[in-house]
């Protein structure tokens, strides 16, 4: 494990880039696994200003992301597709027909996540998968649990993300109460593994995710047993880990 120290979120969010822009280059038909969330979006936004310079190729491409709303269509402004059109697909020459996103309409669940596990599998894997990390430890919709769900699955979401998604909706009877999410099996067979962290509320989550037992309590600690991830986190964020000397 690899661990990148950022001096602020503007900062974290170059080196990320740097990291996802250095895959793109050194293979044009990569398939990147994508993450939402306020997080990645100063990476994607520096992706889409090299784009623009002609230092990236996006047209060979091909992505999937973590998870999706169920019940929301890709054009709602809540879903994690119209996120990701807004913050990189819009802005690039990739080809949407190759971008992948759990489908929120499939009201059959166990139809929506099998067809995401074989979209996956269809596309020989991800060669570089990022994601966030929850205040909690938690990684896509994977949230603290007594097991690790292996591969795609519908969650029920808690009722502290409700209430946090509320400010988003009109009303609270719009805010989903439910999402589809890559598992950790799914997750944990990416090639290379990017983690992006910021902020002083994500410190004692990543240092419990990197240093602490793995447990499906904290749905990141099992990323210690990957073989090639890369954390990119700010100085906030890193402050519990230097200051028991772990850095």
């Amino acid at each position: 494990m690899i661990i990148y120290a950022a001096k602020d979120y503007q900062d974290m969010s170059r080196k990320a880039a740097n990291i996802m822009s250095a895959q793109i280059i050194m293979k044009p038909d990569a398939v990147l696994g994508l993450a939402t969330g306020s997080t990645p979006v100063g990476m994607y936004r520096q992706l889409v200003e090299w784009y623009n310079k002609g230092d990236l190729d996006f047209s060979r491409i091909s992505s999937v992301n973590l998870d999706e709303y169920r019940g929301l269509s890709g054009d709602n402004e809540q879903s994690y597709r119209y996120f990701m059109n807004t913050n990189l697909f819009d802005h690039v020459n990739i080809d949407k027909s190759r971008t992948f996103v759990p489908n929120g309409l499939e009201e059959d669940s166990d139809k929506a996540c099998a067809d995401y596990n074989e979209i996956i599998r269809s596309m020989g894997g991800v060669d570089i998968q990022l994601l966030g990390i929850g205040g909690n430890g938690h990684i896509g919709f994977n949230e603290p649990g007594d097991v690790f769900e292996k591969e795609t699955h519908v969650v029920d979401l808690t009722e502290s993300t409700i209430q946090a998604n509320s400010r988003f909706f009109e009303s609270m009877d719009e805010v989903p109460k439910q999402a589809y999410t890559m598992g950790i099996k799914n997750i944990m067979a990416a090639r290379k593994i990017l983690l992006v962290a910021t902020g002083a509320a994500k410190a004692q989550a990543l240092y419990d995710s990197l240093y602490g037992p793995i447990t499906p309590n904290v749905p990141a600690s099992i990323l210690q047993l990957h073989n090639d991830v890369t954390v990119v986190a700010d100085e906030d964020a890193l402050s519990l880990i230097r200051e028991k000397g772990l850095l």
